[in-house]
């Protein structure tokens, strides 16, 4: 009976010095300080311990120190968030608890702020990437044109519809493309085409003054001087900065195709809008010179025919219309008039 005891006992004791290393083996120590921006101890708070692996939750409560401590928490993978106030002030994802040793969570808010990365979400993310794959479509698209731009330059027109073509097709809502397509064949003398990659450029973007004006000089070009007119009026419209060189381009094309009092209205109107633009005095008075008539051995040119050469001298006085203006105006018996529009010099002072 004795050794039966005895052994009972022994086994006893045996299990109770195993029991320890089996429970260790499946738990773990979790531990560490809160602490507010301050450097100050967070008392109070809750640290949540969320097991990853079942949603089991372990609750533990901050001292006056900051200091949270629980022995005996289950293996495994955690998210750990401290909360106060019923809010969630900070966490860590995906923290594994061990049995080798103590994992140490400190919440010091002052470090753990400025570490921090904005938090994005998935949107965010999502416009982000659309920005960023806008901007190297951008930046490829500027090169295709800074390319096309030197082979202009050089001539090689066709070389340059072709790279424009391409960026066209791949990008159709872009209007800088094709208002740069319509330039190379403007160039290249393909007028029906430049007024179509024009056209194109103007429905993306309507009010834009420049596009007006190019389309304007390829229907003139095509023998569409009534539709031109049009479309510089509503290039002045949309961009009346630069009215007197819309006027301007119209009148040298009404000059061209004979409507010398058109043209001298719209020669008008750009000196209206830009007083200084002496080409357009230079026009004017060859466009008056078409008007005028011969009595005997003598030409009469009409009224202001005579001021608008020597407008023309007086802004460029070595221009490049400079002789044929001088002529011009010995033609009709007119003089040049040197010091038309010049302040006078004050007398000197006797001493």
């Amino acid at each position: 009976m004795k050794k039966h005891i005895s052994l009972v006992i022994l086994l006893t004791f045996l299990i109770a010095i195993c029991a320890g290393p089996v429970w260790a083996q499946y738990s773990g120590i979790v531990k560490g300080v809160a602490k507010d921006e301050t450097g100050k101890p967070i008392e109070g708070a809750t640290v949540e311990l969320l097991n990853a692996d079942n949603g089991r939750k372990v609750n533990l409560k901050t001292n006056s120190k900051g200091e949270y401590y629980s022995l005996g928490v289950p293996l495994g993978t955690y998210k750990i968030s401290l909360i106060k106030d019923g809010k969630v002030i900070f966490f860590f994802d995906n923290l594994t608890v061990t049995s080798q040793e103590a994992r140490v969570v400190d919440f010091d808010l002052a470090k753990l702020r400025a570490q921090q990365k904005p938090v994005i979400s998935e949107e965010q993310q999502k416009k982000i990437e659309e920005v960023q794959k806008h901007n190297e479509k951008v930046k490829g698209l500027n090169a295709q044109l800074a390319e096309a731009k030197q082979l202009q330059t050089a001539g090689n027109y066709d070389q340059a519809i072709t790279i424009l073509q391409q960026a066209a097709q791949a990008e159709p809502t872009q209007d800088v493309i094709w208002a740069n397509l319509g330039e190379a064949q403007r160039g290249a003398k393909k007028y029906p085409d430049a007024i179509e990659s024009y056209q194109k450029a103007i429905a993306l973007k309507p009010t834009n003054g420049p596009y007006h004006s190019a389309l304007a000089d390829a229907l003139a070009k095509s023998g569409q001087t009534d539709k031109a007119v049009a479309e510089w009026a509503t290039a002045v419209q949309n961009d009346p900065t630069n009215a007197g060189a819309y006027y301007f381009n119209e009148g040298a094309v009404l000059t061209n195709t004979g409507k010398l009092d058109e043209a001298i209205a719209a020669f008008d109107k750009a000196l209206q809008a830009d007083p200084a633009r002496a080409d357009a005095y230079y026009w004017k008075g060859v466009d008056l010179m078409g008007k005028a008539t011969v009595k005997g051995d003598k030409m009469v040119a009409p009224a202001g025919t005579a001021e608008a050469f020597n407008k023309y001298l007086q802004l460029e006085p070595n221009g490049k219309y400079a002789d044929p203006a001088k002529q011009m105006l010995a033609s009709i018996g007119a003089t040049v008039e040197t010091s038309y529009g010049k302040t006078k010099t004050p007398p000197k002072k006797k001493p």
